[in-house]
């Protein structure tokens, strides 16, 4: 019987309309913005002007903190302004625009060097290359990776796992690179394994991804320590404490991390980035994303670099569908809808799902019926429903009681919800003030 987590969850249409889809890499935009807060902690803190002439990988803003990252520039030109602009929340964001002239990276880094297995480099070394890349998690939460090979003191960490999972209906930008970078994806394995300085990782993979699971499998055998676990599909198994329970069946205690349970989770996005900042010293400036819906004419993978808007990738895609009702950074699930195609392609975006119109319009709210699905289907074993309530009637410490904040945000309550309740809107709403009240109690 196939592993999953043990509560909740529901399993939507699938739609993986580009698992088929090599990835390509996206002609260079004519301009890019590129956000300085593209990271989970503090925005990070511009290091160039304007007209100030910049190259590929060279760092332009620094990170602020520990809980901060670097940005690089994806692109090489002139810099035309610092300043704000929308990003995929819909609030304006400082970012610096740049104007694109050729391709010149900055000297050392190495795209051309080979893979190898040997891993001589030390644990610390790579912890400190990886900040210094401003690699972050690239399953969307964009944590900065460093700081999860830091344990907090007196933890520490057994097991890696690897999720490999991609849950979200649409979405195929994981799998692709699973099937096209298989030895690189386990090289930047090792690499933080030597960093936690553990021994077993597991990648976790759902089985509606057989190939991928078959070739891994296969790669594995040349890695020490490194396993493939096929997993039962079940959304959202990519997140990390379902994907925690469903690999080792450990539970992470409400509002505790993974290191909680001796396990650090990263995407396998993440594992191929610090395979190309260690081995190429390459920074964090592209990554793949998946163009897809079912009225797109070409549902693609590209290789994208930061910055690049999110019309380039639709224009590549065939262009925007005259039916298209709402445009999604990320999957139906868990993305935000965009008002403006002008929005950037940061680190944390994996995919733009281009939605027809009748699917995109929300049905007639109706009263709630009591009928428990929405706490039957929630992974974290919350009471959606109540939350909602107390979101909306602004009952905030109540909410608080309630543990609104171990919701991740998942939908599955709002997807099952037979009438058609906006139950996440009000929970992110509630979580929003709940979590502003426990930091102002901190200060």
């Amino acid at each position: 019987m196939l592993k999953t987590f043990k509560l909740g969850g529901v399993h939507p249409p699938e739609n993986k309309l580009s698992k088929d889809k090599t990835i390509e890499v996206l002609p260079l935009p004519k301009t890019v913005f590129i956000p300085v807060a593209q990271h989970i902690g503090a925005p990070s803190t511009p290091l160039v002007k304007r007209g100030d002439e910049v190259k590929v990988g060279q760092i332009i803003a620094k990170s602020s903190s520990f809980v901060s990252t670097n940005i690089h520039s994806s692109v090489s030109g002139k810099v035309k302004k610092v300043d704000f602009s929308a990003d995929s929340s819909g609030y304006p964001k400082q970012g610096i625009f740049i104007d694109v002239k050729g391709d010149e990276w900055v000297e050392g880094i190495d795209r051309s060097k080979d893979l190898d297995k040997d891993i001589s480099i030390e644990g610390s070394d790579i912890i400190r290359k990886i900040q210094d890349a401003g690699i972050v998690g690239l399953g969307g939460a964009t944590f900065p990776t460093h700081v999860k090979l830091v344990p907090p003191k007196g933890m520490k960490a057994d097991v890696l796992l690897i999720n490999g999972v991609e849950c979200e209906p649409y979405l195929t930008s994981d799998h692709r690179l699973m099937l096209e970078k298989p030895d690189e994806i386990l090289v930047g394995i090792q690499l933080l394994m030597k960093a936690m300085n553990v021994d077993k990782a597991v990648i976790g993979i759902e089985n509606n991804k057989p190939d991928a699971i078959i070739l891994l499998n296969k790669k594995c055998k040349s890695y020490n320590g490194i396993s493939v676990q096929s997993l039962k599909v079940q959304y959202p198994q990519g997140g990390e404490k379902q994907l925690i329970n469903a690999v080792t069946g450990k539970e992470v205690p409400s509002g505790g991390l993974p290191i909680a349970v001796g396990a650090v989770v990263s995407n396998v996005g993440t594992a191929f980035a610090v395979y190309e900042a260690i081995q190429k010293n390459k920074p964090l400036i592209e990554r793949v994303v998946t163009i897809t819906g079912k009225g797109v004419e070409k549902p693609s993978n590209f290789m994208v670099r930061v910055g690049t808007a999110t019309s380039e990738l639709v224009e590549a895609a065939g262009g925007l569908p005259e039916n298209t009702g709402k445009i999604i950074s990320g999957g139906p699930m868990m993305g935000r809808a965009i008002r403006t195609m002008d929005v950037p392609v940061t680190k944390g975006t994996s995919g733009i799902l281009l939605m027809k119109e009748e699917e995109a319009n929300r049905k007639e709210v109706k009263a709630c019926i009591r009928c428990s699905r929405c706490t039957t289907v929630c992974p974290m074993g919350l009471e959606p429903f109540l939350l909602m309530t107390l979101g909306e009637k602004q009952i905030f410490d109540r909410a608080e009681g309630e543990k609104i904040m171990d919701c991740i945000e998942c939908g599955s309550c709002s997807y099952t919800c037979p009438s058609n309740r906006p139950l996440l809107d009000y929970i992110r709403f509630g979580k929003g003030k709940v979590g502003a009240i426990m930091r102002s109690r901190k200060k």
